[in-house]
């Protein structure tokens, strides 16, 4: 527990060490805890104790891409707040002010989305404060490896999905650790959005994951990319065999680039050209991931679910190309089919699949229900709905036209669902929904 106190400093002692942090506006968060530290292409090797350093302004993440569609649709990106680093196994727990003695909270376990390309856990648009001073839970935000560094591989030399075995060892050292911030070690739940989501479907079939985690609750994960990838995986990692010994990460992020339109004939999912690779370690070979997950069904609570408008993300704010003289109703059509295509057939497949192995798993749509909102529930309008950081969502594109008030108050309702879920496995019939939502038990 927090034993010093001055101001807004604090200090947690733990078996790990002792942990510095911030108390700021009814939540009091560490930051950026190092757990692993990893060469490049190595296996995460876990720290036994804590680096010194103390608080730091910057926030350390993976080499990668600016996006601009994200810079216009969400909030433009401040890169100098940041600071790259190959090696980015970090998290940030974030706790209520005040905790009753001997009270151990539930713990949801953030996994940030981003194509297994870009982002961190720590990010404004994912600030977890208000939920957690709300509901009375513990956040931890993992930040993990992405892209070349963590998404590709083929070999001994540069094994896959070694961002999976960053988010591993990230479970294992929370297990270990979370009581020392009033966090129950016995109920973790991990909640992921887009990537983040198909990487925690990923973890529960993984070798190695067992008791580190009781639930999951998964948002918009693309699991109709997940199907069919080996031949372009196979030839993406061929192609960027140049880069592997290059010095600066920051030049291989900026060089494969140059190989991604070679990618173009494998169709919709070549616009995620990295993710978990079946057949090599921690995974499965794909024919056999339906069976595991069936298997392993009794194990996890799940609540997963989609927006109804995902794809129109991409689709409706496109700035050129064809969608941008296509009229309303065919760019509705192409945004229901692709959604449909990528994420709803998809979670119907793995529902009923995980509800035939006697899984216990709510599925879940969120609607847009404000009149002259031309985007919709695209994908992403679930995050401000759950992180209410009104300073970082109010001028995103994403939410034109749509009163903060309104994302407030039914995000509100959700944050409470989401949080009865990870306290217990369950959602009451007479918990109180949003209109947004619709919600029904597998």
């Amino acid at each position: 527990m927090a034993t010093i106190q001055n101001n807004t400093a604090h200090i947690f002692h733990t078996s790990f060490g002792e942990i510095p942090a911030l108390k700021e506006n009814g939540v009091i968060r560490a930051k950026s805890i190092r757990y692993a530290r990893s060469e490049r292409f190595g296996k995460p090797v876990p720290l036994q104790s804590v680096e010194s350093g103390g608080i730091t302004d910057k926030t350390p993440v993976c080499p990668q891409h600016i996006s601009p569609l994200l810079d216009r649709l969400i909030q433009k990106t401040e890169v100098e707040q940041f600071v790259p680093d190959e090696s980015t196994q970090f998290l940030t727990i974030t706790r209520p002010d005040h905790v009753n003695e001997h009270e151990e909270l539930p713990v949801i376990v953030w996994i940030h989305g981003g194509s297994y390309e870009i982002g961190c856990g720590d990010l404004p648009t994912s600030d977890p404060s208000v939920w957690v001073k709300e509901q009375n839970i513990i956040v931890v935000s993992v930040s993990y490896r992405l892209g070349l560094f963590g998404f590709l591989g083929g070999d001994e030399t540069r094994p896959a999905n070694l961002g999976l075995f960053d988010i591993m060892e990230a479970l294992r050292w929370i297990r270990k650790n979370i009581r020392s911030f009033a966090g129950n070690p016995g109920n973790i739940t991990l909640f992921g959005q887009s990537s983040g989501g198909d990487a925690i479907a990923h973890l529960m079939i993984s070798e190695g994951i067992d008791n580190l985690f009781q639930r999951a609750i998964i948002h918009s994960a693309p699991l109709g990319f997940r199907i069919k990838r080996q031949k372009m995986s196979h030839e993406f990692f061929l192609k960027t065999q140049s880069l592997k010994d290059e010095p600066d990460p920051l030049k291989m992020v900026e060089d494969y680039g140059d190989f991604l339109p070679s990618f173009r004939k494998y169709g919709l999912k070549t616009s995620m050209p990295f993710c978990t690779q079946y057949g090599y370690p921690p995974l499965c070979r794909e024919e056999e991931s339906l069976e595991k997950w069936r298997e392993n069904a009794r194990k996890y609570d799940v609540l997963m679910g989609s927006n109804h408008d995902e794809t129109a993300f991409y689709v409706k704010t496109a700035q050129q190309g064809i969608y941008t003289y296509l009229n309303k109703k065919i760019l509705n059509s192409i945004v229901r089919s692709t959604t449909k295509s990528i994420y709803e057939k998809p979670a119907r497949i793995f529902s009923e699949n995980y509800e035939k192995g006697g899984g216990n798993i709510y599925l879940f749509k969120i609607h847009s229900k404000v009149k002259n909102n031309n985007i919709g529930a695209s994908h992403c309008v679930d995050l401000p709905l759950i992180f209410a950081n009104e300073s970082a969502w109010k001028d995103s594109e994403l939410l034109k036209g749509v009163p903060w008030e309104y994302i407030f108050e039914n995000g509100k309702k959700l944050r409470a669902l989401w949080a009865e879920f990870a306290r217990t496995g369950k959602i009451s019939d007479q918990s109180e929904r949003p209109e947004i939502l619709e919600l029904r038990k597998v």
